[in-house]
This record gives C-alpha cells, structure tokens and sequence, in this order.
C-alpha cells in the first residue's frame, strides 16, 4: 500500500514538472510569470486554499454579507428618491423631463410661475428668446404648476426609455384633461380705489397705530407657549400647509397665523399655495414662511416627508386627489381643515373626502350639516371628525387689552386699554367722526353671500322710517315659532320704536345720534365685482343713505378698525357664516355683535346677551334696522353687550383654546416617529 502511494507521488510530480516547464509554456503566459516570482507554488496554492475553504466553511456569513449589501443599496435608492435627487434616475438613466429641458427653458419656467397663477397664457413662438420654438403653455390658477413643451434635437433613447417616457406623456394628458376645466380663472374688472368710486375711503390706519401704541407686529419674536402641550407635540417636526389662495379673508388668514405659530414653536413649516390670488405674500415673505413654487411633483415629495399635511379649505380637493393618486401613502397624514358650509363645497370635495385621516370642522352646526351630506352620499370617514374653532391671535387681543404672551411690564393689559383709547380718538378723527356717532362696521369680501346689500337696506329703512314693514317682520318672525327669540325681539323693537317716537316728539334735552357705517374690504381679490357695482348704483339713488356709509381698503392692519368701532354687523345668508372669525375679534374689542340667526354665528353670539339676532333673508332687513335703532338710542346697553362678549371671548376663544383643541385633533391624526 504504502509502495502505490509512492509511484503515484513520483507520477504526479512528473506530470507537473513537464507541465510546468518552460519549453511547453509560453513566455508571457501566467503560468511562466508564477514560476519566475519569488512566491512558490506551494505558497500560492496554500494561500488560494485557505481563501476558498475559508468561504466554505463561512458560507452562512458571506450571505449576510450579501443580504447586508442588498438591503443598503435598496434603501439607499429609496433615499434618493424619495428626498427628490433622481436627477439622473434612479439606474443613471437620465429622466425625460430633466434631459429635454434646457437653461433658457427654466429661465422661462420660473418666471412664468412667478407670474398670477390666475392668466391662461398660450405663446407659439417666443419672440424674446430666438433659441425657444413651438412653446405651449397654460398657466393654472388651482396650482397645476406649468407645462412645457420645447422641440429639441432628437436623442438616441434606448426602448425601456421610450416606453417609459410614453408613459409620462399619458400621465401629464390625464391630469391636464381632468383639471383644465376648472383651472381658468377669469379676471375681473376692478373698480378704481378712489372716492370718486366709493363715495368716502378711509384707512388703511397701519401707521397710526404703530405710533399711537408704539408697537408693531414686526417687532414681535414668537408668541408660542413653549410649555403648552402644542409646542411639545410639533418641536423639530415637519408639517406641509395647503393655502387655497393668498386673499385676506379667513380662511387664508387662519392658515398664515397657524403656519407662524407652528415656525414659533421649532417645527418647520412649508406652504402650498393653489392660486396666489390676494395680497398676503408679501405677509408671508414677513413671517418667513417659505413658499414652495412648484405645486404639483415638489410640493407631493414635500409632503411625502411630512409629519403631518394640513389642507386649509375645501378648495383644497383637486390638490388631495392628485396627491393621494401620486402617493398612496399620504393619507396617514394627511388632515383637511373645511372652513365652507356650503353643497357647492361639498360637492366638489366629496369624491376624496373618505381618503384623508380625519376632517376638521369650526362649529357644530358646520359639522352636522356636512355629516348628513355624507349621508345622503353614502361617504363613510375613516374617523370621527374633529371640532377645532378659530381664536383670537395674539396681536389683536395685545391691542384689545386682553392678556397674551405679548404683554410685558411696560405693556400691561391696563396701559394697553389705555392706548386703545387713544388710537379709537385718533382713527375717529381721521375718518371725521365724533363721540355723537355710532360707527357700524362690516368686514369681510364683498359678496352676495355676505349680506352687504340687505345691510344697507336696513341702514336706508331705518333713516327713511318705514313702520308698515316693520309689523311684517314682526308677524313673520313669530309665525317661524321661535317662541323665546320673537318675545324678546319684539320687546327689543317695541323699546327702540318707543325711543325713537320720545326722541321725535320732543327732541329738547336729547343727544341726537348718527348712524355711520364701514364697509370693507374694498379691492379684496374674493370681492365679486358686479356686486360691488350694484351696491354703488343703491347708493347713488339713495343720497341721504350714501353719506352715511364709509369704505375701507383690505387690510390686516384692522386693529385700529374694532378700536374705532361700536357695533359690528355680519349679516350672512345662506346657511350662514361657517364660524365667523371677525365675530369673536370683534367681541374681543367690546363691541356688540348684530348677526344673522343662522350657522356658527348662533352659536357664538348670544341674544340679547352679547348682541342680537335676525333672520336671514329680506325678512331680515327690518328686524336689523330695528336692531339697529335700539342701539342708537340705547348706548349703555350697547356698553353692557360689548362687555359680556369680550369676557366670553377671554373665555372661549382665546389662542390657548384653540391650540388645546388642535393638539389634541393632530394626536389622533399625526404621524408619531
């Protein structure tokens, strides 16, 4: 045995000898580069033995190697993708919207989003740019961002490209078909701001209330509660915020205050704007709200990374479909604010309404009518819907006297009432009024849905003295069967008639009082033009009701407005005011409040407690003049109504309520890591 296992040594070392050997092995072959090295072929050998049996006998741990690679590169990828550098694919194929659009092409792109989101422009040939051809564009007013067209030279595509280039192209037809209709915006005729239009325009008052309380909202550092369970809840986190348009009515508002409160508190904060239509971007450049231009690719990835997506208004919905069909995800955090109450709304909302978390309401009467409209459509909601009413910031109720995080020693809620006083002398003077005057304000955009017309009725009834209407106002509201509300409505009317005949008859020892009404918000992108119109035309007609009734600019500035005021009327028809954030402002200020007897304003005003209430409608003209009258005649009432709304409001709708009450609405609904 141990003789054969001889021979076959000797054998195999022949073999290898003659093998190895430099007459059978060319010069530069590997084989005859080993055998001239100073590594023998034992080491060698020994060497590439021990790395194969090394991974033989290691075979479960060079898979995890493998498993440990795959997995990084997978969420390395992801990572790419997801936070938008895919430039060049995800593969280093080059994306087809990246590859086609030029330098000079972006030039263009950007200034046509910098431009109103509301022109539908459509060029042929740009004459400004000799090196741009066949350039289609339409400019959206919902935010469907621009869509360009550029002939380029042709590249040399491989087939995976082209199919997937195809498919793009069809993605971009479906959503510009399905949004085209109702993306144009048609511009209206503005009327001219001047007193030739409007009769009388005074303010905006912004100067003179930072000279008289020595005290501007710019100077302000942050008014966020650092102690507040809110500020815990949104510290270092990231939130998306959908404007609907950039007007200065309230919803637009409620969404900047939010966005600022949340920059206040450390978290960060990104916009989406549908339509900048209005006037508070440069509000928005103030507070440092960043603003994303791109409303359709940018602002979805944006949002994909979100903690939480706030949709601010019912307009918000084409925004919502399209990013839930981009992102299947997104409905975990995604939260829509509806600040409408009207089937209009609804109607346009209601295909996406059971795809977002959870819903927001303002009032309990908003919340039960869009319920039964769910209803009747069969939507069922993925969650019980929140009720998160609006507050007072903290600038107006600084102003107002109210305490709030921006009072300090030198700034106390007693020297601030103090300069309250001093700013409604000053306002008053500039708009030419005296103590003898009882100015009557309206804010809001003017519009059919916001009473403006039915207010100047009355206003016009109550000068003109018409007592025939006056008993079927009275007859109609006692058949409506509102038992409590028609006995003191008519015992507050009964009051003011008699007042009024005492005054008639025997005028010797009486103050005679006037009556001066406020209209705003004059040049508001929300006004309807033709409305304004018809308005201007009644009082033209009407000299003796024309020199009662007073304009005011759109503002935010509208502190020294309330300070200047002594009733404040919101006369909204319909279904009503939604919530009516003016109303609790204006009960902040002490004044009382004349509203319709209907929607979120019957929740917050309390009759013949913090104002009065009328019907909706025409019927509502003559109850309103006669509300109206009483209290002209009756200042310290007035007083009283004013003083019981505001410790309502230091009550109810302060900042603190309203964050409370979200905080808790975005525990249900946000994404916690």
């Amino acid at each position: 045995m141990e003789e054969n296992i001889g021979d076959l040594q000797r054998n195999v070392g022949r073999q290898m000898k003659s093998t190895l050997s430099g007459r059978s092995t060319p010069r530069n072959s590997p084989s005859f580069r080993r055998l001239n090295t100073s590594r023998t072929p034992r080491r060698d050998g020994r060497t590439s033995g021990f790395s194969s049996q090394w991974f033989r006998s290691n075979r479960i741990v060079l898979w995890l190697l493998l498993i440990t690679l795959w997995a990084y590169g997978g969420f390395y990828v992801q990572s790419r993708w997801a936070h938008g550098d895919n430039k060049e694919g995800i593969f280093g194929y080059g994306s087809e919207t990246s590859d086609n659009s030029s330098e000079s092409d972006k030039v263009l792109r950007r200034d046509l989003i910098a431009s109103d989101d509301s022109l539908a422009v459509k060029t042929g040939v740009n004459k400004t740019q000799p090196g741009l051809k066949n350039v289609d564009v339409v400019l959206a007013k919902k935010g469907n961002g621009v869509t360009s067209r550029q002939s380029t030279p042709p590249k040399k595509r491989t087939k995976r490209s082209g199919r997937k280039s195809r498919r793009i192209a069809r993605g971009k037809q479906k959503v510009a078909v399905k949004t085209e209709p109702t993306d144009i915006d048609v511009q209206e005729e503005e009327i001219p701001k001047r007193n030739t239009s409007y009769g009388l325009l005074v303010g905006p008052f912004g100067s003179l209330e930072d000279a008289v309380l020595d005290w501007s909202v710019e100077k302000r550092s942050g008014t966020c509660d650092r102690k507040g369970e809110f500020a815990r809840l949104v510290w270092s986190r990231k939130f998306v915020l959908i404007f609907h348009e950039l007007s200065m009515t309230g919803a637009p508002l409620s969404m900047m205050e939010l966005a600022t409160e949340l920059l206040s508190c450390g978290a960060t904060v990104s916009a989406v704007v549908l339509s900048k239509r209005g006037g508070l971007m440069p509000e928005l450049a103030r507070r440092k709200i960043k603003v994303l231009e791109d409303k359709e690719k940018l602002s979805f990835k944006t949002a994909m990374k979100a903690d939480l997506v706030i949709a601010g208004s019912a307009v918000c919905a084409s925004w919502i479909e399209q990013y839930l069909e981009h992102s299947v995800a997104g409905q975990r955090q995604l939260v829509w604010w509806i600040m409408e109450n009207r089937r209009e709304y609804f109607n346009r909302s209601k295909l996406v309404l059971d795809r977002v978390r959870m819903l927001f309401f303002l009032s309990e009467s908003q919340s039960k009518q869009w319920l039964a409209w769910c209803e009747e459509e069969n939507i069922k909601l993925k969650s019980p819907p929140a009720l998160v009413p609006l507050s007072v910031n903290d600038e107006l109720a600084f102003v107002a006297g109210i305490s709030c995080s921006l009072n300090t020693p030198a700034s106390s809620t007693e020297k601030m009432q103090e300069k309250k006083q001093l700013l409604r002398n000053s306002v008053r003077k500039e708009m030419g009024l005296t103590e003898k005057d009882m100015l009557v304000m309206s804010l809001s955009s003017i519009n059919p849905g916001k009473g403006h017309f039915l207010l100047l009725e009355s206003v016009r009834s109550m000068i003109e003295q018409e007592p025939a209407l006056h008993d079927f106002v009275i007859e109609g509201a006692i058949e409506k069967g509102d038992d409590y509300h028609s006995r003191a409505l008519l015992q507050n009317l009964n009051q003011a008639s008699e007042s009024s005949r005492k005054l008639m008859s025997d005028s010797e020892g009486k103050v005679e009082r006037t009556l001066k009404v406020l209209i705003g918000s004059v040049g508001s992108k929300s006004n309807k033009v033709p409305y304004v119109k018809a308005i201007l035309r009644f009082l033209s007609q009407h000299s003796n009701l024309s020199k009662s009734v007073l304009w005011t600019p759109s503002t935010t500035r509208v502190a020294s407005l309330y300070a200047a005021a002594d009733v404040y009327v919101i006369n909204s028809q319909g279904l009503g005011e939604t919530f009516g954030r003016v109303t609790i402002e204006a009960m902040a200020f002490g004044l009382p409040v004349l509203g319709t007897d209907a929607g979120g304003t019957k929740e917050i005003v309390e009759h013949n407690v913090t104002g009065l209430l009328h019907p909706i409608g025409r019927p509502g003209t003559l109850v309103l003049s006669k509300n109206l009258q009483y209290l002209l005649e009756n200042p310290l009432e007035r007083q009283q109504m004013g003083i019981r709304g505001r410790k309502k409001v230091e009550k109810m709708y302060l900042k603190k309520h309203m964050y409370k009450m979200l905080a808790e609405a975005m525990m249900r609904s946000m994404r916690i890591k």
